[in-house]
C-alpha cells in the first residue's frame, strides 16, 4: 500500500547511494549539511590506535560516522552533549584556528549512540561517560571549516531557549542556502529555458531536506543541498498527472506532484519558505497542465462513487488526497474507518448488521460508557474545549501499525527506541478492544488494512520488538478466528469495505471526517470535537512572536496529528445503488461496488405508480397547432429560439440557415455557407452568434448583427451531425465516429483575428455518430450511433460510463431528464427508449407508428418533430420523469414537420 510503496522507492535510493545512513538516524526537525571522508582514530597515540574508514556527517544537531564495514556500528554523538570541539592536539576549542599538521577533529562528549551494528535495525545502544573521538578527514585543508562550523552548531544546540536555537540553526540554514544555487549543468537538455528558482525542502515521512528547486520549460528539479540521497530529482512535466497545494504543519507551504492517476504516493512533496513561491510555482505546472489533465474535485469523484464507477477504496483514497492527507507526512497520513466489529467470530458474516461498526459515530463515541464520562469532563473544561484529548491519525499511530516495515521510522519518532511490548501492534482484536475501551485510545485505521500488501502484519524482517508480560516475543500480528492468514484477513477487510452495509453508511462516516460534521455546532451534536489546533486555521503560527511558544506548538501540531482539510459543508450524500443490475457495463465497471440503495428522497422509476405515469403525458394531449409557416425546400433538421421568444432559427438540408420573425411572422434572412446540407444550430449566449453545422464537415459561426459569417471551425474529416455548447465549450459529433470537446471563442465582429479553437478531447466511437446531447451540469455527455447505441460519457474524466444497444437503427435524437437521472433516446426503429444513468439499464421502452425524428426536453417545454405531418406530435404514456411534465400558460412550442418531409415550422400553444 501506500507506505509500503513509499518506503521502497526510498530503498531503491539508498541502493543508488550505497550507504547505511539514512536522514531517519537525525532527530525532528534536524537537518543534514554535509559529510566529509574520514577516518576514525581509535586509541589514537597508542600501541592499539587502528583506523575506521568512513563517512563523516554534519547535521545541525549531531554529529554521525558511518563506517564502510557494516559490522561497525554507526555513531551518533549529539552535540548538546559536547563538552569540547577542536582540532586534535590542540589544548581547548578556543584555539582551533591555530596551525597543524594533524587533520584530526577532536570530539570530547559525555554521551554517544551505536547504531545499526552489522546493519540490524534495533533499538539504539547508548554509552555515557566522558569520552574523545578523534576523526580524521581525507582533506586536512577542510578540518577548520569543519571546526568552525560544529562550533557554531554546538552553540546553537546549547541555548537555553528551544526558540533559539530553532532561530540559530535556521539562520545557519537560509546563510548556506543563500551561498549556494541550483548547478544549470544538471539540466536534461541545452534548450530549457529557466522560468524559475527558489528554495525549498523534500518532504519524506518525519524528515525533510533543504535544497534548490528549479523548473523550466520541460522539467521540474529539485537539488538537495547536501546531495543526499542522490545529487538531483528530475521530474518531467510532460509525465505529471496531479499537482496539489499542500499545508504542512497547518501552514500553507506545500505541494505535491503526482505522475501517475491513483497512486497515493506522490513524486515530490516540496515545502516552500515562502508562500508566493509555491503558489508560483504551482501556477506554472497548473498552466502546463491545463489541456493536458482534467481538474479533480471532490464533486466529480463523489459522483463517480455514486455510480458505482469508484469502489468505496478507491473514493476514500481521493478524499484524502484532496484533504491534504500524504503518505510524506505522518502527522497528515491518509485515514480509513474501521468497518468491522466483529474480530472474535470462526466466520465473517457480511450479510449481519451487527458485524459492522457503527459508522455514524467517532470512534470514541462507539462506548456508551466511555463517552459519558467524556461528556462530563467537557462540560466542566474551560474555553477552547474538545471532548477528545488524543486524535484518530498521528504519526504514532501510523507507525503503531506500521512498526515491523518501517521499524527506523519508530526508532526516529521515539528516540531510537521501541514502544513497550505490550503497547505495540500484537493483536487485531485487542487493538479494536482498546480502541473501544481506551480511555485515550481513539484511532481509525489506515489504507494498508484495506490493500493486497501483508508485510505490516507479518515480522519477516525477525525484528527483536520486545517480550510481553506473559513471556512471549512480539512476533507477527494475531488476526481474529475468522482469517485463515494474513492475505484472507486482506481479502475480507476488502469484502467489508466494499459491502452493501458500508455503501449504505459510508457518507456518515465522510461527514464526520470530512464533512459537515467535523467542526462547529454539527460537529458537537456528533460527538467529533478534537483539540483546537489539529483543526485547518485553528492557530496562526505567524501571529505567534515567542519562539518558544511557537516551536512548541509546531511540534504539538506535527506530533499530535492533524484533522484533514473540510471538503464538504452539506451532507454528504449517499451511494445510490440500483435494485437490479444491468446487463450492459463497461469492462472497466466492478458490479459489486454498485449494489448500494436508492437514497431517500430520490424515487427510482419503479416506484412510480400507474396514475403517476399516466399524468405525466396527460398534458400533452391538450396542445393545439397555432401556426405553420414553410420556409425550407428539403427537411428541417435544426431549430433554436432567442431567448425573448421573437425569433427562430432554423437549418434544413436545402443546405440554408434562416431567421423567421414570431412577431411579424415574416422570413428575416436566409444564409447559405456551402451547397452541403446544414445538420444542426444552436444560439449562442447573448443570442448574438448562431453556430450551424454543416454536411463539408464544417461548423460556422454567424453572427446576427453583423450579417455575416465571423468564424469557421474546420474539425472533422466527415460530415458534423450534431452540435453542442455550454461554458465556452463545443462539442460536435460527426459521421467520422468522434465527438470532439472544443474550448474557444469566436471573434466578436468580422475583420477580427479568428480565434484558434483548442481540442480537449476526442470521444472515439466505432461508427458514425449521429446526435448529442449534455447534462443539465455538462458533466455527462450522450451520443447516439447510426448502428443504435447509445452511449453515455463522464465529461469530466472523458471515459465511457454505460454503452447500450438501445435501438436497431439509427439513433435520431437524445436528451437528459432534468434531473441527469434518466436518458431518452428516439430511434430510425420507431422505438422510445428510457435509460438509468446510474446503472445503465434501459427501464422502459416503447414503440410509436412513426419515428419521432428529434425533441428537447427540459421539464416544461417539448421539442419534437416526427417522419410524417399527420402525426406532428405524440403524446405517449411513456414514464420518462417521475413528475408530470406541465405547459405553462402561453407557453408555446417550436417543432419541425415534414409535408412530405421536414420543411415548415408549427408553433403550438398550451393553455391550462
Amino acid at each position: 500500500m501506500a507506505f509500503i510503496r513509499k518506503k521502497r522507492r526510498e530503498q531503491q535510493l539508498q541502493l543508488y547511494s550505497k550507504e547505511r545512513f539514512s536522514l531517519l538516524l537525525l532527530n525532528l526537525e534536524e537537518y543534514y549539511f554535509e559529510q566529509h571522508t574520514a577516518n576514525h582514530i581509535r586509541h589514537k597515540g597508542s600501541q592499539n590506535e587502528r583506523k575506521i574508514r568512513g563517512s563523516l556527517k554534519i547535521c545541525s544537531k549531531s554529529v554521525i560516522f558511518e563506517p564502510d564495514a557494516i559490522s561497525q556500528p554507526i555513531i551518533k554523538i549529539p552535540l548538546r552533549d559536547c563538552i569540547k570541539i577542536g582540532k586534535h592536539g590542540e589544548n581547548g576549542a578556543n584555539r582551533h584556528f591555530a596551525k597543524v599538521v594533524s587533520g584530526g577533529i577532536s570530539l570530547i562528549f559525555s554521551q554517544v549512540y551505536f547504531i545499526k551494528e552489522h546493519n540490524i535495525v534495533a533499538p539504539y545502544k547508548i554509552e555515557r561517560g566522558t569520552m574523545e573521538y578523534v576523526f580524521e578527514l581525507d582533506v586536512s585543508g577542510k578540518v577548520e571549516g569543519v571546526v568552525e562550523t560544529l562550533l557554531q552548531l554546538h552553540r546553537a544546540s546549547c541555548l537555553d531557549k528551544l526558540g533559539d536555537q530553532t532561530a540559530m540553526i535556521t539562520a545557519i540554514l537560509q546563510s548556506r542556502l543563500a551561498r549556494t544555487s541550483f548547478d544549470k549543468n544538471r539540466f536534461q537538455s541545452v534548450s530549457e529555458k529557466l522560468h524559475m528558482e527558489c528554495k525549498a525542502e523534500m518532504v519524506t515521512p518525519l524528515v525533510t531536506n533543504p535544497g534548490h528547486v528549479c523548473i523550466t520549460d520541460t522539467n521540474l528539479y529539485f537539488q538537495p543541498l547536501n546531495g543526499y540521497p542522490k545529487p538531483m530529482v528530475q521530474i518531467t512535466l510532460h509525465d505529471v498527472r496531479r499537482i496539489y497545494k499542500r499545508r504542512h504543519g497547518l501552514m500553507p507551504l506545500g505541494l505535491e506532484v503526482f505522475c501517475t492517476e491513483d497512486d497515493l504516493c506522490s513524486d515530490v512533496y516540496l515545502k516552500f519558505y515562502e508562500r508566493q513561491d509555491r503558489d508560483d510555482l504551482y501556477f506554472y505546472i497548473a498552466t502546463y497542465l491545463e489541456h493536458h489533465v482534467a481538474e479533480r474535485t471532490a464533486e466529480g469523484y463523489t459522483l463517480q462513487w455514486q455510480r458505482g464507477l469508484l469502489s468505496n477504496y478507491q473514493y476514500l483514497l481521493h478524499l484524502n488526497t484532496l484533504a491534504d492527507r500524504s503518505c510524506n507526512d505522518l502527522s497528515q497520513y491518509p485515514v480509513f474507518p474501521w468497518v468491522v466489529g466483529d474480530y472474535s467470530s470462526s466466520e465473517l458474516d457480511l450479510s449481519n448488521p451487527g458485524t459492522f461498526r457503527d459508522l455514524s459515530k467517532p470512534v470514541g463515541a462507539l462506548n456508551k460508557e466511555r463517552l459519558e464520562r467524556l461528556l462530563t469532563r467537557y462540560q466542566e473544561m474551560p474555553e477552547p474545549k474538545f471532548m477528545y484529548g488524543s486524535h484518530y491519525s498521528s504519526p504514532g499511530y501510523v507507525l503503531f501499525y506500521l512498526v515491523r516495515i518501517a521499524p527506523e521510522y519508530m526508532l526516529c519518532l521515539q528516540n531510537g527506541r521501541f514502544d513497550n511490548a505490550d503497547r505495540m501492534f500484537n493483536s487485531i482484536a485487542e487493538t479494536w478492544k482498546n480502541c473501544l475501551d481506551g480511555a485515550t485510545d481513539f484511532k481509525e485505521l489506515i489504507p494498508e488494512f484495506y490493500g493486497d500488501d501483508v508485510s505490516f502484519l507479518v515480522n519477516s524482517l525477525k525484528l527483536d520488538l520486545g517480550k510481553r508480560q506473559g513471556g512471549q516475543m512480539v512476533d507477527d500480528v494475531e488476526l481474529p478466528p475468522w482469517a485463515r492468514s494474513p492475505e484472507d484477513f486482506l481479502q475480507k477487510s476488502r469484502d467489508a469495505l466494499e459491502s452493501d452495509y458500508v455503501s449504505e453508511h459510508l457518507h456518515e462516516w465522510i461527514d464526520l471526517v470530512f464533512g459537515y460534521k467535523q467542526k462547529g455546532r454539527d460537529a458537537v451534536g456528533a460527538h467529533n470535537v478534537f483539540h483546537p489546533l489539529t483543526y485547518e486555521g485553528g492557530v496562526d503560527l505567524n501571529s505567534i512572536e515567542d519562539p518558544d511558544e511557537k516551536v512548541a506548538m509546531l511540534t504539538q501540531i506535527l506530533e499530535f496529528g492533524q484533522t484533514p482539510k473540510q471538503l464538504f459543508v452539506t451532507p454528504h450524500p449517499r451511494r445510490i445503488t440500483p435494485k437490479f443490475k444491468s446487463l450492459s457495463q463497461p469492462s472497466s465497471y466492478n458490479a459489486s461496488t454498485a449494489d448500494t440503495p436508492v437514497s431517500p428522497g430520490e424515487e427510482s422509476f419503479e416506484d412510480l405508480t400507474e396514475e403517476s405515469r399516466t399524468l405525466a403525458w396527460s398534458n400533452i394531449t391538450r396542445l393545439q397547432l397555432h401556426e405553420q409557416h414553410k420556409i425550407h425546400k428539403e427537411a428541417v433538421t435544426g431549430i433554436a429560439v432567442s431567448r425573448s421568444g421573437s425569433s427562430v432559427f432554423t437549418t434544413s438540408q436545402d443546405s440554408t440557415l434562416k431567421m423567421f420573425s414570431k412577431e411579424s411572422k415574416m422570413l428575416q434572412r436566409s444564409i447559405s455557407f456551402s451547397n452541403m446540407a446544414l445538420s444542426s444550430c444552436l444560439l449562442l449566449p447573448g443570442d448574438a452568434t448562431v453556430v450551424s453545422s454543416s454536411w463539408d464537415n464544417n461548423v460556422y459561426f454567424y453572427s446576427i448583427a453583423f450579417g455575416r459569417r465571423q468564424d469557421t471551425l474546420m474539425g472533422h474529416d466527415d460530415a458534423v451531425s450534431k452540435i453542442c455548447w455550454h461554458d465556452n465549450r463545443l462539442y460536435s459529433a460527426s459521421w467520422d465516429s468522434t465527438v470532439k470537446v472544443w474550448s474557444g471563442v469566436p471573434a466578436e465582429m468580422p475583420g477580427s483575428r479568428r480565434h484558434q479553437f483548442d481540442l480537449l478531447a476526442e470521444l472515439e466511437h466505432d461508427v458514425s455518430v449521429d446526435t448529442i446531447s449534455l447534462s443539465a451540469a455538462s458533466t455527462l455527455l450522450v451520443s447516439g450511433t447510426k448502428e443504435g447505441t447509445v452511449t453515455i460519457w463522464d465529461l469530466t474524466a472523458a471515459t465511457i460510463l454505460h454503452q447500450i444497444p438501445c435501438h436497431s437503427g439509427t439513433v435520431c435524437d437524445t436528451a437528459f431528464s432534468p434531473d441527469s437521472r434518466h436518458v431518452l433516446s428516439a430511434g430510425a426503429d420507431g422505438c422510445l427508449n428510457v435509460v438509468d444513468v446510474q446503472t445503465g439499464m434501459l427501464i422502459s421502452s416503447m414503440t410509436s407508428e412513426e419515428p419521432q425524428r428529434c425533441f428537447l426536453w427540459d421539464g416544461n417545454s417539448v421539442l419534437s418533430g416526427s417522419q410524417s405531418a399527420d402525426e406532428p406530435f405524440s403524446s405517449r404514456k411513456l414514464p420518462v420523469c417521475p413528475v408530470p411534465w406541465t405547459f405553462p400558460s402561453r407557453s408555446w412550442l417550436v417543432r419541425p414537420s415534414a409535408s412530405p418531409g421536414l420543411r415548415d415550422i408549427r408553433l403550438q400553444n398550451g393553455s391550462f
